[in-house]
């Protein structure tokens, strides 16, 4: 016998995620409240990326927990609480710390920008929230009949990420279960933070499937072939884009650009005057605010970043990044760039290219073969970035802001730097259980990337494994 589980988004694509587990009765825990993003479908099959209302009682749901603050897994949160939604909010506590300033993002670019309402809301957030230490049992549900404990343990895809398992007991639960929700789960090598690592057991998995129809390119030398896509970039004598998500892609990156010019100092290569010239602008208010709480949050890095620290390197914090937070500066530093053709590395949000600064600089540099657009992190159905990725190397164009632009600067994508865990991985996390989960439920994937998945998990595990899509 299994717990029932309702999943009320990330059915049919990589956002909105939002399940709700029911414990006995109709008390249930909400497991994610997520934005939808781009073209991605509502669980009634409706376009959803303006669906912010919640369609479903709220009054017996005893807690959210929230798996990371990544937006598609937090950003309906105001809406939750607008609907009635009064239990806790439990999480991690580097998440807890995270957490208001998304929100807070969030609340102004989707509700309102009036500062008084906006601190109030923060303000009734923060009273609900239960930071979690990793590892710990925690009990949210106790009833005659049933107890219900949760644990977080890391998993690795952005600082405070986790999967939760949760472990029902009592009487009505004579043998015990545990169903896992795996949220997103991170790559292996991924800078900053420690892999995740497999539980030792669980009978129900929810399993997230972005990238479960591909392998990601080789991670461990990513460092050299972001280095090789910049250096060939710059020689074509304009600046190179990276459109990234303001907490977890845009902290790698800086990781990753501190080390090159490390390296470039320390063992100079063919280009190492170019990189000691060359400015890193990070043009994100928001990124901006999350690199400061990365560095604050430095006890929950992995170990090889501590190690840098205690050589008395600043992997988030070297000479040659420039932050632009006035929007004036921002304004000028892109008519400058678009211009003169000064070699330049700029770093900004949306992650998808749908709005935020990043759409200024496409607006005026993405018709100018000059100039290239670099893709670390996934493009979702229906983005400008997804459009970008797949008709810019064709010569094709984009749409942004009603403006139809062609696309002749270069196009590249590092699919090495995807901060999800890929096909083998995703295999290797319930494989790699000291005993396997009876069933394995698919979300969070495009339909044919969750039926590929499917296939291959069923192939991989020998039959042992109930896959659902």
């Amino acid at each position: 016998m299994n717990p029932t589980i309702v999943h009320h988004g990330a059915r049919h694509g990589v956002t909105g995620s939002c399940h709700q587990l029911f414990v006995e009765g109709d008390d249930s825990l909400l497991i994610d409240c997520g934005l939808f993003q781009g073209a991605e479908t509502a669980p009634d099959g409706s376009a959803a990326a303006d669906r912010l209302d919640i369609p479903f009682p709220v009054d017996k749901i005893g807690a959210l927990v929230l798996t990371h603050v990544h937006i598609d897994h937090c950003g309906r949160l105001p809406w939750l609480l607008a609907a009635g939604f009064k239990g806790p909010i439990l999480c991690s506590e580097p998440s807890a710390r995270l957490l208001p300033t998304v929100l807070a993002d969030a609340f102004e670019m989707g509700v309102t920008r009036n500062k008084a309402l906006v601190e109030r809301y923060l303000k009734m957030v923060e009273a609900r929230l239960r930071p979690l230490p990793y590892r710990e049992w925690r009990t949210v549900y106790s009833s005659s009949q049933t107890t219900l404990r949760i644990r977080l343990q890391r998993a690795g895809h952005i600082l405070g990420s986790a999967y939760v398992e949760c472990d029902f007991s009592g009487p009505a639960w004579p043998q015990g279960r545990r169903v896992l929700f795996s949220g997103d789960l991170g790559a292996p090598h991924a800078p900053l933070l420690p892999a995740p690592r497999p539980p030792w057991h669980a009978d129900v998995v929810v399993l997230e499937t972005t990238y479960g129809d591909r392998v990601h390119e080789d991670r461990r030398s990513r460092r050299a072939r972001l280095q090789k896509v910049v250096e060939q970039a710059l020689a074509d004598g304009g600046t190179v884009i990276i459109p990234a998500f303001s907490i977890g892609r845009t902290q790698e990156l800086l990781y990753e650009f501190e080390d090159i010019l490390h390296r470039q100092r320390v063992r100079p290569g063919r280009k190492a005057e170019r990189w000691a010239e060359l400015p890193i602008y990070l043009d994100s208010p928001l990124a901006g605010r999350f690199t400061e709480l990365y560095r604050e949050l430095q006890p929950y890095w992995d170990a090889e970043a501590l190690a840098r620290v205690r050589a008395g390197r600043k992997p988030l914090g070297f000479d040659q990044l420039v932050a632009i937070n006035d929007h004036e500066a921002h304004l000028a530093n892109v008519r400058r760039l678009a211009r003169s053709g000064e070699p330049a590395i700029v770093i900004a949000a949306s992650g998808m290219c749908a709005g935020g600064r990043v759409a200024n600089y496409l607006k005026a540099m993405l018709g100018d073969a000059r100039h290239n657009v670099v893709f670390v992190g996934y493009q979702a159905r229906g983005t400008p970035g997804a459009a970008i990725q797949t008709y810019g190397p064709r010569g094709g164009y984009v749409e942004l802001d009603g403006e139809r632009l062609d696309i002749r600067a270069g196009i590249h994508t590092l699919s090495g730097y995807s901060a999800h865990a890929d096909r083998d991985d995703l295999t290797r996390f319930i494989l790699r259980m000291r005993h396997l989960p009876e069933e394995v439920r698919l979300v969070h994937g495009e339909d044919a990337t969750r039926q590929a998945f499917a296939e291959h998990l069923a192939r991989a595990s020998g039959g042992q494994v109930s896959v659902v899509v």
